[in-house]
């Protein structure tokens, strides 16, 4: 029996693949189970193939695999497309009563299993409830307990009344009965149970969570794949605790909202994805002339142009670090799992006050899109803190005063930080502007003060190198000859990678850089490495390029930029090979 189970649904976008996959994915994490999830869509509302993965274990489960035990096809092309990830013994749930499933040829390998799904769903209340029929087929062949999936249908249609919860039900227990009934088969799989008690939740979702904790209550986003989820998850509850989100007419005007929320003294964020920050690099140089505390979230996908918006690529790192007319003091993050993506959710917005700058928080689409268990104490919410900065009220606000008494926003200091005052400050009014400007904030085109100007707020980000912790996090053997290093969503993946090379032989010490600028010094680490390996999800290396500039030394690289993300096996065999190579050389 395999340490793990790999489930999949797949269907055309509209047949419901996406809802069906997390109501299955939500019931294994109710049973004490892991979760990790993958989704495969295209960028249309119907038609297209797409599919929802889930892979489950009673242990810690970090990445996607090859590997197909249970497929649940609603198109011919959902055989097709998953066709080598079957195996011998998987099962295939078809419908064999639909006109496109009738001719389906079943590989002689593997168990077709043919439920008249829509039939079944027809005798419980309606042809609609046809992917519950099949839900209650796969915890037959999986033996999983079908009372876990019964909770996870309450939860999902109790606000549609008692009815449609009864005759779900009753729809996934004529599949289960079917199976029963009509297949006289031992299958391979019996899905064990646990006590544990998970949360499970994507990547999206922890941003929006973590937003929340920090003290956000200002949000202003267009919909864009895969950034949207941010703001649908705020939509409902940021209110709860007197925030606003608004759904703007474009990327320009969400960032510029959320710009003068951050004026207005209010912890404010934005979220978008490669082509939206295109539009908001403007109103980004503003943010940071004018001194202005603000978080912009990027979720990458496939670019550049409208690239495919459904598709995995970490791209825009450049874009991020580089963008904007003119020298743009900047922070990046980029959060490497999901439950750091609350953390560092948190991070930016103290980041963002305490140095007054933009800060760029930066996932992808297979973060974002991911749904993974973790336990309730992952998220601590006693653990947040939250940094104002340098807010100034009425007891401090004459020690940054000028001598003709007007307060000094953009005040010279030795560490870069000026003063903050929120509106309603006795004493602090001032003006702000994306012009020059001198400490009191008032347009100037005086050449000291301009070079002082330019000198403070790039001060910040040195204060900032030595005031923060910028390490990366360390896996895998330390005492390794050879070294990995990533960035972003690869961690997971790669953490698997590491075990199994490790059965393999293969020992490596693996860096995972949640921090893009500023970052950490490599330099030792790479010099004392006999290979050095980058993984990342771009054609051009954009991470290994920085490491180069930083270490003066040449780096072996990982690339994949076909729009699905790295497998932990393949990931494995992809370091083992480009280490082996440079051993030949």
């Amino acid at each position: 029996m395999a340490a793990d189970f790999n489930w999949a649904v797949g269907g055309e976008a509209g047949d419901g693949i996406d809802s069906t996959g997390k109501i299955f994915a939500q019931a294994l994490s109710r049973a004490g189970r892991h979760v990790f999830t993958s989704k495969d869509f295209a960028s249309r509302i119907r038609g297209g193939y797409t599919a929802y993965k889930v892979r489950t274990s009673v242990d810690k489960v970090q990445s996607v695999v090859d590997r197909l035990d249970v497929l649940i096809a609603l198109t011919p092309r959902t055989i097709e497309e998953n066709l080598d990830e079957l195996h011998e013994g998987s099962v295939i749930i078809y419908d064999g009563e639909r006109t496109t499933m009738q001719d389906v040829e079943i590989p002689e390998e593997m168990i077709g299993l043919d439920v008249p799904l829509k039939s079944l769903a027809e005798e419980a209340g309606g042809a609609i409830m046809r992917n519950v029929v099949a839900l209650g087929a796969a915890c037959e062949v999986a033996e999983f307990p079908i009372e876990n999936l019964d909770s996870a249908l309450e939860k999902r249609f109790k606000d549609k009344g008692q009815k449609l919860v009864d005759n779900n039900k009753e729809a996934a227990r004529a599949g289960r009965s079917y199976v029963a009934d009509e297949y006289d088969h031992e299958f391979d799989y019996d899905l064990e149970t646990t006590d544990e008690d998970y949360v499970l939740l994507n990547g999206d979702e922890a941003i929006g969570m973590g937003a929340i904790a920090a003290g956000c209550r200002f949000y202003a986003g267009y919909p864009i794949t895969p950034a949207t989820d941010v703001m649908t998850y705020l939509t409902g509850r940021i209110e709860r605790y007197g925030g606003h989100v608004v759904q703007a007419e474009d990327e320009l005007s969400a960032i510029n909202m959320a710009l003068g929320a951050a004026r207005g003294g209010a912890r404010a964020m934005t979220a978008t994805s490669g082509p939206g920050i295109d539009l908001m690099t403007e109103t980004f140089g503003l943010i940071a002339t004018s001194e202005t505390p603000l978080v912009i979230c990027n979720v990458m996908r496939s670019g550049p142009s409208t690239g495919m918006p459904t598709k995995q690529e970490q791209g825009d790192l450049n874009q991020m670090l580089y963008g904007g007319h003119g020298e743009v003091p900047r922070f990046v993050l980029s959060p490497t799992t999901i439950d750091e993506c609350f953390w560092k959710t948190v991070e930016a917005f103290n980041l963002a006050e305490k140095y007054q700058l933009p800060v760029y928080l930066t996932a992808d689409l297979s973060m974002a899109v991911t749904e993974q268990t973790f336990s309730p104490e992952t998220f601590d919410m006693d653990e947040v803190e939250v940094d104002r900065g340098n807010v100034v009220d009425e007891t401090t606000i004459d020690d940054h005063m000028n001598e003709s008494g007007g307060f000094q926003p953009h005040e010279l200091t030795d560490d870069g930080i000026s003063p903050r005052a929120f509106p309603g400050t006795a004493d602090g009014a001032h003006m702000s502007t994306g012009l020059e400007h001198d400490e009191q904030g008032r347009r100037t085109e005086d050449t000291d003060m301009r070079v002082a100007q330019v000198d403070k707020r790039n001060r910040k980000v040195e204060t900032a190198r030595e005031r923060e912790d910028w390490s990366p996090r360390e896996f895998g053997d330390a005492d390794a000859d050879d070294l990995v290093i990533t960035w972003g969503s690869n961690e997971g993946a790669l953490a698997e990678a590491v075990e199994i090379l490790d059965d393999e032989g293969q020992d490596v010490r693996v860096l995972s850089v949640p921090y893009i600028f500023p970052r950490p010094d490599l330099s030792a680490d790479v010099e004392a490495a006999e290979t050095t390996v980058v993984v990342e999800c771009n054609e051009q290396g954009q991470f290994a390029d920085l490491v180069e500039h930083d270490v003066l030394e040449r780096v072996d690289r990982v690339n994949k930029y076909n729009g699905v993300r790295f497998k932990a096996d393949e990931l494995a065999a992809e370091i083992k090979s480009t280490l082996a190579e440079g051993v030949e050389a």
